[in-house]
This record gives structure tokens, sequence and C-alpha cells, in this order.
């Protein structure tokens, strides 16, 4: 079954329109989108899939014995936490950790969170306890004295990337529950990188390593 691609260029529409033909006998599909068009900002493979069904087949794609799950410190009304959970979505992460306040800023995510596991951590210890029950090492993200550089640290390939708030960085609650804290060597000026783009680095350093490549914009 053909479905058909999504448009590109500033001056066309972002996505498909109505489903032409007879439509499918398959329930991934979503029939308010098939009457209306699919504009969401997903792959083409999911065009016209329900939300659920969107977050199965993520879910069932995960190499086995590979999970990584992404956590951010939320004590401040930070712009780049949906910025991180966009990028959590792109590398299917296994599920998205909000430590602190309980609601965070979406506005950057795109509404990628619905295809998510979203979970919500009181603080960096309780967020610890519940990845030592999952197996999973917890890895902080921050150029703090005596992190090591990303680029030579060995990432599990299950484990938990923490990221602190913009320009506070992790606090000392989150470093002291890290197996390891790492940084993102610079070569210029600046003291540190935008915290939305440090977690898509070493997001995409833990897929680089432990993830196939994929083909294209179909994710596959």
């Amino acid at each position: 079954m053909s479905v058909p691609r999504s448009s590109g260029g500033a001056d066309r529409e972002v996505g498909v329109g109505p489903w032409e033909g007879p439509w499918p006998d398959d329930p991934r599909y979503d029939p308010e989108l098939l009457e209306h068009g699919d504009r969401r900002n997903v792959v083409d493979r999911y065009r016209y899939w329900t939300v659920e069904a969107v977050r199965a087949d993520l879910d069932a794609r995960r190499p086995a014995g590979r999970s990584l799950h992404v956590a951010i410190e939320n004590w401040a009304h930070d712009l780049n936490i949906g910025s991180v959970v966009r990028t959590a979505n792109a590398f299917n992460a296994a599920g998205v950790h909000v430590v602190g306040r309980r609601r965070w800023n979406r506005r950057g995510a795109m509404v990628t969170d619905r295809y998510l596991h979203t979970h919500h951590h009181a603080d960096a210890q309780e967020l610890a306890t519940w990845a030592a029950g999952e197996g999973l090492d917890v890895v902080g993200v921050d150029n703090v004295p005596g992190s090591v550089p990303l680029e030579t640290y060995a990432l599990p390939p299950r484990c938990v990337l923490l990221f602190g708030q913009e320009s506070a960085g992790l606090t000392p609650a989150a470093q002291a529950v890290c197996t390891a804290v790492v940084h993102i060597a610079q070569h210029g000026s600046t003291r540190s990188l935008n915290a939305g783009a440090a977690a898509a680095i070493a997001i995409h350093g833990w897929a680089s390593t432990w993830l196939a490549p994929s083909h294209g914009a179909d994710g596959m």
C-alpha cells in the first residue's frame, strides 16, 4: 500500500491531504486523518496513523538490549526542554523523564511528546532509584569540574542521559546520582553550549554507537 509522500518547500503545505481512493482496512489508520489529511510533523511511514499506533510501532522497533532514556531537570520555565524532548523523539528514546516541577514548557517539543513515554520524578534521587531498578546507568551531561569528554567516554547501551537547565546546568544533587558526568569538547570562546544543542549532540553520540543508520526521511 502506497502512502503519499509529504510536500516540501517554503511555498507548499506540510504533510499530505485527504486519502485518495478506497480507505485502507487497517486499524492503525485514523479515520479523521484519512478524511481531512495529515499535516503532523511525522515521517512518511506514519502518515494517517493514530498516535497510539505510532507509539506502539516505535516501541517495537527499538533494538533488544539497548535502551536510551532522556531526563531533564525542570526547576525553571526553560524553553530548551521542548527542544530536548523533540530530539529524544527523533532518536526513538524509550522514555523522557522530567525531574523537579511536573509542568514543563512544551512549546519546542512540537507535540512530539505525544509519541513518547513521559515520566515525572520529584528529584534526582527518585530518578536514580527508578533507573537502578531498570538496570540503567545515569550519565549526566555538563561541563563541570571532574567531567570527562563525551568524545572519549563509552556511553553504555542502556542508560539515562541527564541534562540540566540552561545557564545553571546540572544541580549538585543531580551530579551526585550520576555514574559519570560527560562534557562536549568545545574549541571556541563561549563557555557553554545551548542546552538543547548539547542534548542533540549527546543523544546523537549514543545513537551513533548503538543504533543502525536510518535511510532518509522515512526513518526506515
